[in-house]
């Protein structure tokens, strides 16, 4: 089955409010089997409705829509859709008290414009509203299906899990599914050079998409529940095979959960020391929960002043070398790994910009020191981007590091 989903509302065009019903309404429909390939926006306008439901119908056999079911002029959803299948609005008894009663919950009195919520085309399976006073429908006309639903998710969602889901459900036996492998340390062009051969599969398909600062590798299979996993499994392992360490998490896990794992499992702790990064690093580790086990102490040593009474950072150094020096970073590492007692120290400094740069030292130039009950490492970064962007490909950069080092794997 192939379906689209228009999204109604003028709104969602101003920016005024972020589209989350397309993203929760498509990964719903992939566990389903069902293909999207076109999202749509428009703005609260007839005609132009009326143009999108006529380019849907002919190319889709499912069509979506969310918005525009409300009691004002502007809410014409319905209204559109009855004229373009030419079918007559005909009045529901029963939704019309199910909205005298949600007003009599409230304390309220319905207005006129209120029943206009109770008008539905002609041979509409109804969907009652528990959480508003807009209901949705489903209509079934010449091979094609109408969803249609209410705009504010959490009218929305309720009425896609209770009705809409076990109703599509009897119309497919296949699923969507989808894992993604996060990359760091490589580019995207690289990435997609290294598994160019991947790239051309239908089934599973592989796709590559830029993160902010990582790589991702999207597989995704469809077929029965039990034969897509291992679909998956399988082109999983392959790029594994050519990528290897460079792949650092799946799916939603982030970089500093992964650490925080890979110190839990080794029993170790870390502490930081922060400059440039302005206590990101200390965030991110705080974040996930459970770092208390783990995370000793953070510090953002902003001043020179700062490193040298608080760290410990020799002033002779700061004179000769600078704070952004390899130099720096390292007693930085070192010094934090002492003062709080931890196994490993993890220091940043650098120019995230977008002003304090020089043709010796520009914007971008960033160093990350890490300690280890060993030896002290330096990674020297040259970077891009605006502040941000510096800051959280040094974190990522800073936490690869500890990665590697607790995966017994070589620091690049």
């Amino acid at each position: 089955m192939r379906g689209e989903i228009i999204s109604v509302g003028t709104e969602l065009l101003l920016g005024q409010i972020v589209n989350t019903n397309a993203k929760y309404l498509s990964e719903r429909l992939a566990l389903l089997g069902i293909d999207i390939y076109f999202h749509t926006n428009v703005g609260d306008n007839e005609e132009r409705l009326k143009q999108c439901l006529k380019i849907a119908y002919e190319r889709s056999e499912l069509i979506i829509t969310t918005g525009g079911l409300g009691p004002t002029v502007d809410d014409i959803t319905k209204e559109t859709i009855a004229s373009f299948l030419n079918l007559p609005l005909v009045e529901s008894e029963e939704a019309k008290q199910e909205i005298i009663n949600f007003f009599e919950r409230i304390g309220q009195k319905p207005t006129e414009n209120n029943f206009k919520q109770a008008l539905f085309p002609a041979g509409s399976k109804i969907l009652p509203n528990k959480n508003g006073t807009a209901p949705g429908f489903i209509l079934e006309k010449e091979g094609k299906i109408f969803v249609v639903l209410p705009g504010p998710p959490s009218e929305l969602i309720p009425m896609f899990e209770e009705h809409v889901y076990p109703y599509l459900k009897r119309f497919t036996s296949e699923t969507i599914k989808s894992r993604v492998l996060k990359i760091f340390g490589l580019g995207e062009s690289k990435v997609e050079e290294m598994v160019r051969p991947l790239l051309q599969g239908s089934n599973p398909t592989v796709a590559p998409l830029v993160g902010d600062g990582y790589v991702t590798l999207r597989i995704t299979a469809k077929g029965k529940e039990e034969e897509v996993y291992e679909m998956i499994s399988q082109v999983e392992k392959k790029i594994r095979e050519i990528l290897g360490d460079y792949i650092y998490a799946v799916d939603d896990e982030e970089m500093e959960e992964i650490v925080i794992k890979l110190l839990q499992k080794r029993g170790f702790t870390l502490a930081t020391a922060e400059s440039c990064t302005g206590g990101l690093l200390a965030k991110k580790m705080t974040d996930v929960p459970g770092a208390s086990k783990v995370f000793n102490l953070g510090v953002v040593t902003y001043s020179n002043e700062a490193k040298e009474k608080v760290l410990g950072v020799k002033k002779s150094t700061l004179d000769a070398h600078g704070a952004v020096s390899p130099e720096t970073a390292k007693e930085m590492a070192e010094n934090v790994r002492v003062l709080a007692k931890s196994d490993l120290g993890l220091s940043t400094t650098g120019i995230a910009g977008p002003s304090g740069g020089s043709p010796e030292k520009p914007v971008g130039l960033v160093y990350v020191g890490f300690a280890t009950p060993e030896k002290t490492y330096v990674k020297k970064l040259m970077l891009s981007g605006n502040r941000d962007r510096i800051r959280t490909r040094s974190m990522l950069h800073a936490f690869d590091m500890v990665r590697r080092y607790l995966e017994g794997r070589q620091i690049d």
